[in-house]
């Protein structure tokens, strides 16, 4: 099984294209802030849950990169905070947005749990 199987991944990697999606109406003065953050944050998810199997033979570097994506999701969703705050998304969207959020937060908790499932 390569990373691109895994629940987490693929989870996250649509929530990073869902977070694209909307963000491409996103005022143009938030380009190189807001925009841009949420898109790197979203991405970097899938990245490092990644490079993280690419690793899983070293439980520690393992649960080092998956530390990462966690970080890395949190950001994502501070970021959704903000992008209520400033009225870009509404309160039904971000909810959607921040269940789907936690739930790939719940997916990588377990795998840092449990790297000798991922072998």
């Amino acid at each position: 099984m390569g990373f691109r199987k895994l629940l987490a991944y693929e989870k996250g990697f649509k929530l990073a294209m869902e977070i694209f999606e909307l963000s491409k109406s996103f005022p143009k003065e938030e380009t190189y802030s807001l925009t841009d953050q949420i898109r790197r944050s979203s991405r970097s998810v899938c990245v490092n849950i990644a490079e993280a199997y690419r690793k899983r033979i070293y439980p520690k570097h393992f649960i080092s990169k998956l530390s990462d994506s966690n970080a890395e999701n949190a950001e994502t969703l501070s970021w959704l905070e903000f992008a209520l705050a400033c009225n870009y998304v509404s309160m039904e969207v971000k909810k959607e947005l921040e269940y789907k959020n936690i739930e790939i937060g719940k997916l990588i908790t377990y795998m840092m749990n449990n790297p000798d499932k991922f072998r």
